[in-house]
């Protein structure tokens, strides 16, 4: 790895809701680590989520999650800066403050197809695009609650006319939109959600029930 004396030489930025953290975040992370050969990943859940019209879950259970999701992880810092920080949390914000506290180092901001589609909208957009590299893992045509997980038609990108990295990372049809709608179907037992979610946020899931009332 590039570490030395002067510190990490490539920093990833991984950002999201995470409520809650689910298989493709996880491979999406393993997949950043490798091919990019981060030094550190920062896993930011977010704090005030402005363009999500629902409620999210709380941020403890989120950073709980996310702790239970890829503490086994080397080089996997779980970073609340966004929950702590008052009003809307936007990317380009993040990125300034990691820039500052990696002076030195390549930033990268690890994202999905669908983020992709929609970067455009974000605010503050060329700021993010000036001060990080976008890396971005293809996500399957349909991610939605009734999409079969064995789907294997990705999303077009060939017309994005941004810059960006392609991370090369099998297909994985789970959204958390579709685990929050099989759990708002019917009560799920721990073991039923590790398909979707890894095994001890499956558990933390049930334990907590969380996500089992559509109201």
């Amino acid at each position: 790895m590039n570490r030395g004396a002067a510190g990490p030489r490539r920093v990833g930025m991984f950002g999201g809701a995470f409520d809650p953290p689910h298989w493709a975040h996880r491979a999406l992370a393993e997949t950043a680590l490798k091919q990019l050969g981060l030094d550190v990943l920062h896993i930011l859940p977010t704090g005030h989520a402005w363009h999500k019209t629902r409620v999210l879950s709380s941020a403890a259970d989120r950073v709980a999650m996310c702790h239970l999701a890829f503490d086994d992880l080397d080089r996997v810092k779980i970073d609340q800066r966004e929950i702590h920080r008052e009003g809307p949390s936007y990317t380009a914000d993040t990125l300034h403050e990691l820039q500052r506290e990696y002076p030195d180092a390549q930033l990268f901001l690890v994202l999905g197809a669908d983020q992709l589609l929609a970067f455009r909208t974000w605010v503050r957009w060329q700021e993010v695009l000036d001060l990080a590299t976008l890396a971005v893992a293809n996500r399957a045509t349909n991610i939605g609650a009734d999409a079969p997980l064995d789907q294997e038609v990705e999303t077009d990108l060939s017309q994005v006319d941004l810059p960006f990295e392609r991370l090369a990372m099998p297909l994985k049809n789970i959204s958390a939109t579709a685990v929050r709608a099989r759990l708002e179907q019917a009560t799920q037992s721990a073991r039923a959600l590790e398909v979707l979610v890894p095994g001890p946020v499956a558990s933390y899931i049930s334990t907590h029930h969380l996500y089992q009332n559509p109201t």
